[in-house]
């Protein structure tokens, strides 16, 4: 059993991932027009922002990295803006699961799509690495909706037993594979298998779990990322490729696709996994610094 105060406990049992919000988000913005649906997440995270302190404390405290000079009152209206940017993240993501293909595919603006196709051609599989940063659900619509790639997903049971019976239920209607995270084994070999079919795995990364874990600098702090990326790609030899799906002004997101990072096999295993890890901490970085509204962390992160 998990202690009731471990970071994972906190990481999922925020006010907005509970199981009665999201399901009645995901209720409520199918049968509610677009602007009706934004209208209500604006009034929300107005409140969400003012009632919920300790919340919004640690949204000030974890842009503070970004930000080290700027006032709370700054910090404060910054960490508004995250809440409403996570909103319209949730509505857009539940409005598109009933897209066709085409008009998913008018979605997305790709940076660099070619990367994707030069690397599954190449038959090793790709490890698609992300942060709580944009719009992560979104990728499934994109990579199985838009593309129909083979995809699996790496992810944390929620705490919140509603919340993960929709989560489950949207990625089976997709036709994603669900790896569940484990502390064994099995998960690593899961992986593996998945990477020898040429498949395309994705995860996020940049909270570890344990002992699956690996120090990086991240705006000059240190932060704990998981291992089992950079060492599936040392095992594998499939790429990690740091990619973030961010909200445009114009309703489309942008798919930005970081350079794809190989794990080189000569020397230390464990030096050259923490090298890798670096380089996608470095990438996740460049990205938040970007687009800071959409680094969605609802806790002290630096403190977990």
């Amino acid at each position: 059993m998990r202690r009731a105060d471990s970071p994972i406990t906190s990481w999922t049992t925020h006010a907005l991932n509970s199981g009665s919000i999201y399901a009645t988000t995901y209720r409520s913005v199918r049968i509610l027009p677009r602007a009706v649906s934004y209208g209500i997440g604006h009034a929300s995270t107005f409140l969400a922002w003012q009632l919920m302190r300790a919340t919004t404390d640690a949204l000030v405290d974890n842009l503070r990295a970004i930000f080290p000079t700027a006032s709370d009152a700054v910090l404060r209206r910054q960490a508004l803006a995250t809440y409403r940017s996570y909103a319209c993240d949730v509505i857009d993501f539940i409005r598109s699961l009933r897209l066709s293909r085409e008009a998913a595919r008018e979605l997305f603006v790709f940076d660099n799509r070619e990367t994707v196709d030069a690397l599954l051609h190449a038959g090793r599989g790709m490890l698609l690495v992300s942060a709580h940063h944009g719009n992560w659900e979104m990728g499934g619509i994109l990579l199985r909706r838009a593309y129909d790639y083979p995809l699996s997903v790496l992810a944390m049971t929620e705490a919140s037993p509603e919340a993960n019976r929709l989560r489950d239920t949207i990625r089976r209607e997709l036709g994603i594979d669900t790896i569940s995270v484990r502390q064994s084994m099995d998960t690593a070999l899961q992986i593996r298998r998945k990477l020898s079919e040429g498949q395309l795995v994705a995860l996020l990364v940049d909270r570890h779990v344990g002992r699956d874990s690996v120090p990086v600098t991240l705006f000059g702090r240190q932060a704990f990322f998981l291992r089992t990326p950079a060492l599936m790609a040392y095992l594998s030899g499939a790429p990690l490729v740091p990619v973030s799906i961010e909200r445009r002004d114009d309703g489309r997101f942008l798919v930005h696709l970081s350079a794809p990072i190989f794990v080189g096999r000569d020397g230390d295993r464990e030096a050259l996994v923490q090298e890798a890890t670096q380089r996608v901490a470095d990438a996740i970085e460049a990205r938040v610094r970007a687009r800071p509204d959409l680094w969605y962390h609802f806790y002290r992160y630096w403190d977990a």
